[in-house]
């Protein structure tokens, strides 16, 4: 404990270090006095003009990712999970604060830190622009321009800075198996947002940056600049390349397109390489050092995504739900723990060989520890294609394989510190609430853990979707453990149809699961542990390593053959070469470094772990509950879920009459489902708040 503590103070003080460079880098005391004095100490042969860069911006988060590892491998290792009980002073930090609007659901954290941000941005260009209009007069004489035409340009090049800005946290939101975002509490899921609004940012800068210059070359008659590559400053050809793939990306994520057109929006976000490389041979790479750390850890998590995914795993079994819904059960190694909430990408060749989906993880670790499930609704092409597909098959000989990137989630179960837990969920979003709903009743078996009380609100559209329910329950041959004791957990589930009014006879006669069981081969594996948050430790060793490695490369390239150029001749180096130079140097280091730490963890975790073999296939079996004795009813843990169960026909939920009834000192609101659903929630919560409920802490989550 005592180590973590240290760790946690040392990370602190760095970061507000590295933020405080950010603060200072558009100031004159940086560029005048701290960057000559830091230039004269790093300009040494074996590393170039780009050590200051690299030492200032790159070093402390690379330096933040690999303590991170070792402060979350250490937790780990004490067990130590962040659990607190009751309620926190910072909760109401977590509480929303905005809900309806452009940025979606905010809470008083995120509005702070989005505050600060903006202020920061704001601050940059004050003081960019304070600092190059003062001189601004002389450079218009000099130039032979006008000065509004001078500060045209100098916008222009404020509005790019400042763009950095944004591009330097741009990365950090979508590496999934970030151990920086784990550190602060966060995962790429619920960090998404904040990759849309600093994409948003940083596009409208990079826009105006480049509006401005075309303005600023029309009017002084130089549009022939555009197609400048120049080998030793900007080349501007690059720089509009890069703007092109940016301004792809940025029109195709706007709402409006990506709920229509999905594949357009994802498709189209792979030009991020092409803008990155680009953006890299506009700047060169001494200036790219700014967004170098954020970019260096996602090359890095998404080559090991990369890895992963060129396994076959196969499907062990299938439930199929007559709401056009499924269930896969896929075989895992032990080793592999993950929390409720976490979610797993998923790849069917034998649907598309290119797509892949992300769906939330329905199993437990604790409660199935070989076998990771997740629930599928038919929404969609893809979705309904699978479904189409189980639904037509024969449970005695197919073989379906599929491949699996994750699963990522949070570091801890937050959720344990409360005495109640209220979740809300709309349609399929009640799939992670099963895997919260099976890990309270796994920890609740075994009497070493207080759980808090469950109260699940779920909303359907028709009778026949509360067959999802029975999902709660994981496969009866996938369970290793004893049949569990409801009685240990205080569930109750308040189920609402809103569109169906009385149940029909076609909707219990509807209601039967078809379990389905599959064959597998020798060439089949388990899903495993991957690097991330099973091997904190290994992904601290890759990111370590293959920086060193980085560095040694383009230190022998530029002691051998860059500086000889630079150095002993009149000529220079090309600004673009020397570039791609660096640019190969890091590819080179992740891609040896990360390959030898995933095979090297693989290898140990197929050493604890029995080879997927062939295997008898039960036969096929249906669930229904109109078939079932009062006997074969009462003996099975089916019926404790459906007699805590109550269903409301043609009704919504009145959320404010089922907060006033919960009971508890500290509640904890998780929402899950169609956007409008949870904006009600949370204003809910709001008032609930507001009016001083007998709650001593809510918190709301989504």
């Amino acid at each position: 404990m005592a180590m973590r503590a240290a760790i946690e103070l040392l990370l602190g003080i760095v970061f507000l270090g590295y933020i405080m460079v950010w603060l200072m880098s558009s100031t004159n005391i940086f560029y005048l006095h701290w960057m000559p004095r830091v230039h004269a100490e790093t300009n040494f042969t074996f590393i170039g003009a780009q050590g200051q860069n690299t030492l200032i911006f790159t070093f402390p988060i690379i330096f933040i990712a690999v303590m991170a590892c070792l402060y979350l491998h250490l937790g780990k290792k004490l067990g130590d999970h962040g659990i607190s009980k009751g309620g926190s002073m910072f909760d109401r930090w977590k509480r929303p604060v905005l809900i309806k609007g452009a940025l979606g659901i905010v809470t008083w954290t995120e509005l702070t830190f989005l505050l600060m941000f903006i202020a920061l941005l704001c601050w940059s260009i004050y003081s960019y622009l304070h600092a190059m209009f003062a001189p601004i007069r002389q450079e218009a004489a000099a130039e032979g321009l006008k000065v509004w035409e001078v500060k045209l340009s100098s916008l222009g090049l404020t509005l790019g800075l400042v763009g950095n800005i944004c591009l330097a946290f741009i990365f950090f939101p979508v590496t999934r198996g970030s151990s920086v975002l784990q550190l602060v509490g966060l995962t790429s899921e619920s960090s998404i947002k904040y990759h849309m609004w600093l994409g948003h940012m940083a596009m409208t800068l990079f826009t105006l940056h480049g509006l401005c210059f075309i303005t600023f070359w029309t009017e002084t008659k130089q549009l022939s600049k555009m197609l400048k590559w120049d080998d030793l400053l900007v080349s501007n050809v690059a720089g509009e390349i890069a703007l092109t793939a940016g301004l792809v990306m940025w029109a195709t994520s706007f709402t409006c397109i990506r709920r229509k057109m999905f594949e357009l929006f994802f498709y189209t976000h792979y030009l991020y390489i092409v803008f990155v490389v680009f953006y890299v041979f506009h700047v060169g790479f001494s200036s790219a050092c700014t967004i170098l750390p954020g970019f260096y850890l996602f090359a890095i998590d998404r080559f090991l995504r990369l890895l992963q995914s060129q396994q076959k795993v196969c499907l062990v079994s299938a439930r199929v739900l007559p709401c056009r819904a499924v269930e896969l059960n896929f075989s895992k190694s032990p080793g592999l723990k993950y929390n409720p909430t976490s979610s797993m990408f998923i790849n069917i060749p034998s649907i598309s060989k290119l797509q892949w989906h992300p769906f939330s993880v329905t199993s437990s670790s604790k409660l199935e520890p070989d076998r990771i499930s997740v629930m599928i609704k038919g929404d969609g092409h893809w979705t309904n294609k699978l479904h189409q597909k189980l639904s037509s098959t024969s449970p005695r000989t197919t073989h379906l394989k599929a491949s699996i990137e994750g699963p990522y989630g949070p570091a801890s179960p937050d959720f344990m510190r409360h005495d109640t837990l209220v979740m809300v969920s709309g349609g399929s979003g009640i799939t992670p609430f099963i895997s919260i709903i099976r890990e309270i009743l796994s920890q609740s078996n075994t009497k070493t853990v207080k759980t808090p009380k469950l109260l699940l609100i779920c909303a359907f559209k028709h009778c026949v979707d509360l067959t999802i329910l029975d999902l709660i329950l994981p496969v009866p041959e996938s369970a290793n453990a004893a049949p569990l004791d409801f009685s240990c957990a205080e569930l109750r589930i308040e189920a609402f149809v809103t569109r169906d009014k009385e149940m029909k006879p076609e909707d219990e006669s509807s209601s039967q699961i078809q379990t389905l069981w599959f064959r597998q081969n020798g060439t089949d594996s388990p899903v495993a542990a991957a690097l991330g948050s099973n091997s904190w430790i290994w992904l601290g060793a890759i990111i370590s390593g293959s920086f060193v490695i980085y560095l040694v490369l383009i230190g022998l390239a530029t002691q051998y053959y860059i500086y000889p150029i630079d150095g002993n001749t009149n000529m220079r180096f090309s600004t673009p070469a020397k570039a791609a130079l660096n640019i190969l140097s890091i590819c080179v280091a992740v891609v040896v470094t990360a390959t030898v730490g995933f095979l090297w963890n693989n290898r140990r975790s197929s050493s604890q772990t029995t080879p997927v073999l062939n295997r008898a296939i039960p036969a096929p079996t249906t669930t229904s509950p109109a078939t079932l004795s009062a006997e074969e009813v009462e003996s099975q843990p089916r019926n404790a879920i459906r007699q805590a169960t109550t269903v409301h026909l043609g009704k919504r939920p009145n959320m404010n009459r089922i907060l006033l009834e919960v009971e508890g000192e500290s509640v904890g609101v998780l929402a899950s489902g169609p956007k409008k659903m949870r904006q009600r929630v949370a204003n809910y919560c709001q008032s609930s708040i507001a009016d001083n409920l007998h709650f001593h802490s809510i918190s709301f989550a989504w």
